[in-house]
């Protein structure tokens, strides 16, 4: 027996799967072709991807509508930093020439001989103003003096006009010369601090006035107590500054070592 013969013999359903095909046909004409089914997860994120695409596409497009604006926005301010940059310039240029102006002025100014220093104050020493308003016209008519001295003669003959110039000059620098110079001074408050409580204050005040130094003298004095029963020495001096400094002030006080710690200036005013 072939093979053929023995399948045709058999009972096998040979045409199945076109009866299956038949079928299925059958049933998606009668309800609709089925529905796949999704997992929520890939759903969820298939729908974010759509909205994230469809927000691109607006930014994009409304990039697109304001890029012309934006663009002649930037233009504007570009030309205004330019016109802003070019006044900063001119105002640079103005301000230059102006200091080279103010150097060449100096210059001219340092070159030329240098002004009479004002002179100070003269120092009073308890005086009261009524002294001062009578020497005020003694100085003014010393003045009036100098002013009549005419330093250049008229005279016709120039060996006597040269004469009257030289007796006229000798007088005038005589009469210069007699004057009083003024002193600058000053007054100046110290603090003498000593080692300990223990220190006698009287004794190292008279350690203290006992510098003498041409141009010093010492005035009132007074303790003033610091903490924990220390006191310290607080005295005034009046010295002429062409003579006495306070460097040499704190140098020979602090050389009374067994009673003088430290020697601060508390105030310092010219007289």
């Amino acid at each position: 027996m072939s093979a053929m013969d023995f399948l045709a013999q058999e009972k096998i359903w040979f045409e199945k799967p076109h009866y299956d095909e038949a079928e299925r046909r059958f049933y998606e004409h009668t309800n609709g072709p089925p529905q796949p089914t999704q997992d929520v997860g890939a759903n969820s994120i298939l729908q974010d991807i759509a909205r994230a695409r469809e927000n691109i596409q607006k930014s994009l497009a409304g990039s697109a509508n304001t890029g012309a604006g934006d663009q002649g926005e930037l233009v504007s301010r570009i030309k205004s930093l330019e016109l802003e940059n070019q006044s900063l310039h001119k105002v640079v240029d103005d301000l230059r020439s102006a200091l080279c102006k103010l150097e060449c002025r100096v210059c001219v100014l340092e070159k030329s001989p240098a002004a009479a220093p004002t002179p100070a104050a003269p120092y009073t020493n308890g005086t009261s103003s009524k002294q001062h308003k009578a020497s005020a016209p003694e100085e003014e008519e010393e003045d009036d003096d100098d002013d009549d001295i005419d330093l250049f003669g008229s005279d016709e003959d120039d060996s006597e006009a040269e004469r009257l110039k030289e007796k006229r000059l000798k007088e005038y620098a005589e009469k210069k010369a007699k004057k009083p110079a003024l002193i600058a001074k000053s007054s100046i408050l110290l603090d003498v601090k000593p080692w300990d409580d223990e220190t006698d204050m009287a004794k190292l005040e008279e350690c203290v006035r006992s510098v003498q130094v041409d141009g010093l003298l010492w005035g009132a004095s007074k303790l003033i107590l610091v903490g924990y029963g220390i006191k310290k020495l607080q005295i005034n001096c009046v010295v002429e500054d062409d003579k006495v400094g306070t460097d040499l002030l704190e140098e020979e006080i602090t050389k009374f070592e067994d009673y003088v710690q430290s020697v601060d200036v508390a105030a310092f005013n010219k007289i």
